[in-house]
This record gives C-alpha cells, sequence and structure tokens, in this order.
C-alpha cells in the first residue's frame, strides 16, 4: 500500500476538514475520470473513498444518542457533564454535513481519560473476571514463580452479513514461532480448505463456498515467555532486517526523529536504548480505542502528537522509534486469549544479541503504570495469554484476496469477498479448553 505516500488533491482534503464528505465523494469521482493521473493516484482516490466511508461509520451518534448513550452506560451521567467533558475535549467527534457525529467508543474514552469516570462507566463482568486472573498470575510470575505452559483449544466463527453467490473467506490461524508451538487443526466448516503454510506472515486458513457462516478450531502450545538480560552482556546488533522505514505507517519523519533522538539520548546499549523507548510510551500515552487502522495516514505520527492510541497504535510506535535507534523491532498480533474470553490484541519485538528476539507489549504495560513492578515486566517478558496468528503488519494473505480488506493492516477476525467486492462480517471467539501443562 505504497500508494499512500500520495496525497489527496487539495480541494478533496479541504471538504472533507469541513465537513463536506459527500462533495468530496464527488470530488474523488471527478478526479477519477481524468485521464491524466497516474496509477499510483487511481489507487489513492479509491483508498480515500473507501477511507471517507469507514470514518463515518465510526462516528455513527447525533447529539441527542450521544447524550443517551451516556446516560445508559455511565452511572448518574448527567446533560451538563456531557457538555463540560465535550467542552475541555474529551469527547471525540467530527462535523458531518454541519452536524457533529461522535465516535462509537467515545464513552469508554472517557474513562481511559478522566480516572473520575473510571469507576461510574458500566463494566463487563467476564473481562473484569479476567483481568483479576491476569493480574494475579503477573504478581505470581514477578515473584519468581517458575513460567508455564498451556495447550489451548479455541474456535473463531465468522458470519457472513452481506448477500452474493459466491464467498473467498479468510480466519487467523496460529502460526508456530518463538512462544507458540505444536499447532494442530482440529476441525473446520467445510471439507475444502487452503492453510497458508506457517511462513506467511499473516497466517489464515481459506474458504470458498456458497454458506454465510465459516469456522476453524484448533489447537496450540504456548509459554510463558520470561527472559532475564544482563545489560552487560549485550553486544551490537548484527541482524539487518526489520532496521528500515515500511510506508504508510513505519516512516521516520522528522518529528519521530527528534523524539527518539531525545529519548535515548546518550545511551548507547540497545538493550537499554528499547527500554528508555518502552519507557517512554509507557508513562507518556495513554490506552484509547481507535477509529478503523485504514482511516489514518500514519499511526507512529499520530500517537505522538496526540499522545493516546490502543494497542497496535502504540506497538507501532515503538517498532518505528527502536528502528529509528538502529534496533530491529517487529510485530506480532493475534488474540489475547484466557480461559475465560478471547480478543483482538497487538504487540511488538525487537532484537538484542546474543538474547535474540524479545517481546514488548506497551499497552498492557502502560495499563498497569501505577504498578511499576507490572509495568516493567511487559518490557522483554510476555504472559501465555496469546493466540498468534501475524508476524508482520500490512501483509497479504494467501491467496490473495482481489479486493482491499476491511483492515489492510492486521488480521484477528478474518475477511471475506465476492466476486462484487468485500462483504461484511461478524465474528465469534469461543476458548473451549485452558489447561496447564
Amino acid at each position: 500500500m505504497d500508494f499512500l505516500i500520495c496525497k489527496i488533491p487539495e480541494e478533496i482534503e479541504r471538504e472533507e476538514k469541513r465537513g463536506n464528505f459527500g462533495l468530496a465523494l464527488k470530488l474523488i469521482e471527478k478526479w477519477l475520470a481524468d485521464e491524466r493521473i497516474t496509477e499510483i493516484q487511481r489507487k489513492r482516490l479509491m483508498y480515500e473513498k473507501d477511507r471517507i466511508n469507514k470514518l463515518l461509520e465510526s462516528y455513527p451518534f447525533d447529539e441527542e444518542s450521544a447524550l443517551k448513550q451516556a446516560m445508559e452506560l455511565i452511572d448518574s451521567f448527567t446533560y451538563s457533564e456531557f457538555y463540560q467533558l465535550l467542552g475541555e475535549g474529551y469527547i471525540d467527534y467530527i462535523v458531518v454535513e454541519g452536524k457533529k457525529k461522535f465516535e462509537e467508543h467515545f464513552v469508554q474514552n472517557i474513562g481511559f481519560t478522566v480516572p473520575a469516570y473510571r469507576e461510574r462507566i458500566k463494566k463487563d463482568p467476564v473481562s473484569e473476571k479476567a483481568r483479576e486472573l491476569l493480574n494475579k498470575r503477573l504478581e505470581q510470575l514477578t515473584e519468581g514463580n517458575p513460567a508455564k505452559r498451556y495447550r489451548v483449544r479455541a474456535k473463531i466463527t465468522v458470519t457472513i452479513k452481506d448477500d452474493a453467490d459466491n464467498f473467498r473467506v479468510w480466519l487467523p490461524f496460529p502460526k508456530e514461532e518463538f512462544q507458540v508451538c505444536d499447532v494442530k487443526l482440529v476441525s473446520a466448516s467445510h471439507r475444502d480448505y487452503f492453510l497458508a503454510d506457517n511462513r506467511a506472515a499473516q497466517r489464515t486458513i481459506y474458504f470458498e463456498g456458497k454458506e454465510k457462516e465459516y469456522f476453524v478450531e484448533f489447537e496450540y502450545t504456548i509459554n510463558e515467555w520470561i527472559n532475564k538480560v544482563d545489560p552487560e552482556k549485550v553486544e551490537e546488533n548484527d541482524l539487518t532486517e526489520f532496521l528500515c522505514e515500511e510506508p504508510p505507517h513505519v516512516l521516520f519523519t522528522p518529528y519521530l526523529k527528534l523524539l527518539t533522538n531525545e529519548v535515548v539520548a546518550g545511551e548507547e546499549n540497545p538493550y537499554l536504548k528499547a527500554k528508555k523507548i518502552y519507557d517512554w510510551i509507557t508513562t507518556h500515552v495513554r490506552y484509547s480505542y481507535v477509529r478503523p487502522y485504514a482511516t489514518y495516514e500514519n499511526i507512529p505520527q499520530y500517537v505522538v502528537e496526540n499522545l493516546k492510541g490502543d494497542c497496535g497504535f502504540q506497538a507501532l510506535l515503538f517498532i518505528t522509534m527502536c528502528r529509528i535507534a538502529g534496533i530491529p523491532a517487529r510485530w506480532q498480533s493475534g488474540w489475547y486469549a484466557n480461559p475465560l474470553m478471547a480478543s483482538p490484541h497487538d504487540w511488538a519485538l525487537f532484537y538484542v544479541k546474543p538474547y535474540g528476539w524479545l517481546p514488548a507489549d506497551l499497552s498492557f504495560g502502560g495499563a498497569r503504570r501505577e504498578n511499576e513492578k507490572l509495568r516493567s515486566f511487559y518490557f522483554g517478558n510476555l504472559d501465555g495469554f496469546r493466540m498468534v496468528a501475524n508476524s508482520d503488519f500490512m501483509k497479504e494473505f494467501v491467496p490473495k484476496p482481489n479486493f482491499l480488506r476491511f483492515d489492510p493492516t492486521d488480521n484477528q477476525l478474518g475477511e471475506a469477498e465476492s466476486s462484487f467486492g468485500k462483504v461484511k462480517t461478524k465474528s465469534r471467539i469461543e476458548i473451549i479448553s485452558f489447561e496447564e501443562i
């Protein structure tokens, strides 16, 4: 997707900034009809059409329904609180054709931003119990408890919401690497399928069919990834991969280079450089739900300019800053999967000789900044509550889709398309068994 380095024409950008998205879409069609445009421009303009539609879908609430949503989810929430938070910049909205439209996760983001609201927002009991389970295990690991191994059986089901005669479907499938081994396909919804090689950057199981439901059930073994690094024994890196820019998101912009140089100033040890970057992100960037990744032009730049972002945003910032500092860094993602539940999650890896690849989970570390022991744990260590399906960012599926994916950056919930274009899906993840070995 290198075409994203090409900017959109100024008249389209102007109307988008004014919230005139209908006119912006008309101007895109006018430009697409111009025979002078390059192939790169054509791809960029087609992508912009898709980006605008994703953006509008991400802001579903008008002012009245947003206020109603906040009152339903926040205990004893009032009209005046809403407008006070709005005036202080704590509620995300855009202007669409002259009217405010509010982001779908704005209530949850109030809780991340304003601590006083955190306890007032209604919580999911299962998620809270899972958090307690994780924190208990982290306390044990930081006290020296031996690392454990788990055998996990899980299932993901995708239901197609659009109508068509035939579908092509890709579901995430575990990769054997680092902390994961002994992956096994247990069952699948269709007899005929294609399972991508373990070397695929984003591993999937692929189906074709007329049905509207597809599933895969699999098993894997995962190890808690615990490392003991002696900075005195760290050597100069000899790995030449994973040091370069990868447009559109891993870019060494002037601000990111300046910030990185300030953060690691005076440090020569690669491991301690990475630690300084980790410390800066986990103490300066707050967690926030975000729009679909495809609606952002440069994710790390957004994070440092706004000091907020979700797990993948923070991981991409860490990767970019590490590469600027000369430290190889890469992506890893899939699910946060524990005995009670599973949900999409992203984190990062960085390379230090002679220890090899080490994990860094920025959002899980940052969420525990009030407990230094737990915050520090996620630099170089990782819990065993994971399913790894992706080892790189913005990489193609095998076989290659014919249309742009809903999420062209990552794959945790599956994708589908018909002969007419991509189709909307609903995904359900189930943890069938989770056993300590």
